[in-house]
This record gives C-alpha cells, structure tokens and sequence, in this order.
C-alpha cells in the first residue's frame, strides 16, 4: 500500500507541475496554455501530492 500512495503521489506532482507549466505558458499544445486557473490547479495539485509523499515518506514508518 506505501508504494501504491507513492507513485500516486509522484504522478500528483508530475501532473500538477505539467499543469502550472501549461498556465504559465511555459509548455503549449493544449486549452490550458495561458490560463491562470491552471496554474492554480497545478500548485494546488502539486501541493496535495507533496503532502501525500510526506505522509507515506514520514508517518507510515
């Protein structure tokens, strides 16, 4: 079960920055390209993966 959590975790973060990346115009190639509310739904997704591996890394020990 940790592992399963962690590659969730991870693949939060990696879509989460994917997102922000694409809100702040960095990456194109989708309807995400240039909206503000990406970003937003990036860090925050970004931040709940975060949280998730830190729960898995440091509480489950």
């Amino acid at each position: 079960m940790k592992s399963v959590l962690s590659v969730v975790a991870v693949l939060l973060i990696i879509m989460g920055a994917i997102w922000a990346l694409q809100g702040l115009n960095v990456l194109g190639g989708s309807f995400m390209v240039g909206q503000t509310r990406w970003t937003v739904i990036g860090l925050l997704t970004i931040a709940i993966g975060a949280g998730l591996l830190y729960y898995v890394r440091v509480r489950t020990h």
